[in-house]
């Protein structure tokens, strides 16, 4: 067989298939590839473009490469992808096997990972398409700016507490409320670093802005955010930010795997025949999504809904922290039902959606409609006779809820042994002097009363 290329002096022939590893740094990639059953190293490779192209055009289109998720894998496997046969990325949280190992260089990682692949042991990454991955950018994007202007508004906010200022009653990033911050008593030095925040609070507002437009852009015309804007609490942003971290919903075979793929499972512990521990959610997956659906279930909890009172349930036995994650969990599972099943919420208003929906509209910059002859999608909301018969359906529908699970009841608890079996005394009978039913013993569940029915979380 003729050589295809020499690299680091090492030959790579021609086969009819090759597994490559790529073990990805900042600045190079160590290779390996699986060869006649062994394993060849094939030196570093320098992560600049020009490179990283012929490198690929070397291995050519018979060849699979494995590459571990990093931050800069994605442009790798663009760089890669028209080149060889298969880009292929690994989970660098389920590759055990580099993870725990005891010996651990570049060259075993590289190798580690063909290895996996060729074997079929691999734990691959879905690669989204080129518009679901610029629509992720954008909700990172957004995500960044928030932050920072929170943290922003939470220095300004310190400096008023150091002087003894009490907070403002409003707004404070308001027109009102910046008129009231610059009468009050601070030094020139502090003024004129809360005048730089607020400058910086402008322009943060001003490319927040901009993103929430592209965001609606690519919302408009997409059924499937149109469906989960449907949702009490689910709002264009988490319904844009959703659809970017899941992408195509037929690679979840259940709502489970939905579920898992957003870290809101709880973390099982369970072994032999003892009980299973279920603890907290394990927080592996796609963080970003999992905090708009907690964002999401707040705004669930605070309206009235199914979804409300299935979060005063879980509240009243389990504590609101724990109520709001199982809300997004139950979310979650709605999302891909939804989107599965191509329906709406059936408990959605109607005049709210609309309204939503001209929102995204007027952020994807959309002419107005004010003042024509047709009325606007928008214009039931406005109507108060309106809101409030949605908002009777709604409750009507929480009430319904809340019927159905009062009928539930609790799991039997198993019957206490015999005691004769046990080698126990019989308990003895108590009189009606001892304050119990005659001939009746005091451990009997004749006497016990009924708990009220509670259904499981």
């Amino acid at each position: 067989m003729l050589p295809l290329v020499l690299l680091n002096e090492v030959e790579i022939e021609e086969q009819d298939m090759r597994v490559v590893g790529l073990d990805i740094h900042r600045s190079f990639a160590e290779a390996a590839m699986i060869d006649e059953g062994g394993v060849r190293q094939l030196g570093r490779i320098d992560l600049v473009r020009e490179r990283v192209i012929a490198f690929a055009k070397r291995l050519g289109k018979s060849a699979e490469v494995v590459v571990e998720a990093t931050g800069n894998t994605m442009a790798v496997v663009k760089l890669m992808a028209p080149h060889v046969k298969r880009m292929v990325i690994a989970n660098p949280l389920q590759v055990r096997a580099i993870a725990h190992a005891k010996v651990k260089t570049d060259k075993i990682d590289a190798a580690v990972l063909a290895k996996l692949y060729a074997a079929g042991f691999l734990p691959e990454v879905w690669q989204p398409d080129e518009a679901t991955e610029q629509l992720r950018r954008q909700i990172a994007r957004r995500a960044t700016i928030v932050q920072s202007r929170t943290r922003v508004k939470n220095r300004i906010q310190s400096v008023l507490h150091a002087n003894l200022i009490l907070p403002y009653k409003g707004d404070l990033f308001s027109g009102k409320g910046r008129k009231w911050l610059a009468a009050q008593p601070l030094d020139e030095d502090q003024r004129s670093t809360i005048n730089g925040w607020l400058a910086e609070l402008d322009r943060l507002a001003a490319d927040l802005a901009e993103v929430d437009r592209g965001v609606a852009q690519s919302g408009l015309g997409d059924e499937r955010v149109r469906r989960l804007m449907t949702i009490t609490g689910i709002n264009l942003t988490v319904a844009v930010g959703l659809m970017a971290a899941i992408g195509d919903v037929t690679r979840f075979a259940s709502a489970e795997k939905l579920v898992s793929y957003f870290g809101l499972n709880p973390r099982v512990r369970q072994s032999g025949d003892g009980r299973a521990h279920h603890g907290r959610i394990t927080k592996q997956g796609r963080s970003l999504a999992r905090g708009l659906l907690v964002e999401a279930a707040w705004a669930a909890a605070a309206t009235a809904g199914p979804l409300h009172a299935f979060f005063v349930r879980i509240k009243a036995r389990r504590g609101q922290q724990i109520a709001v994650v199982a809300t997004a969990r139950k979310i979650a599972v709605l999302v891909w039902h939804l989107l599965t099943n191509n329906e709406d919420y059936a408990f959605g208003r109607p005049a709210l959606h609309q309204a939503k929906l001209r929102q995204m509209e007027i952020k994807a910059g959309l002419p107005s409609k004010r003042g024509g002859n047709t009325p606007g999608r928008a214009r039931d909301y406005n109507i108060k006779s309106m809101r409030d018969t949605e908002r009777a359906f709604v409750a009507q529908a929480e009430a319904a809820y809340v019927r159905f699970i009062a009928a539930w009841s609790e799991r039997p608890k198993k019957k206490p042994a015999d005691p004769k079996q046990r080698g126990e005394r019989a308990p003895q009978m108590r009189s009606d002097s001892q304050g119990g039913a005659a001939g009746i013993p005091s451990s009997s569940p004749l006497l016990a009363t009924r708990s009220p029915a509670r259904p499981k979380a």
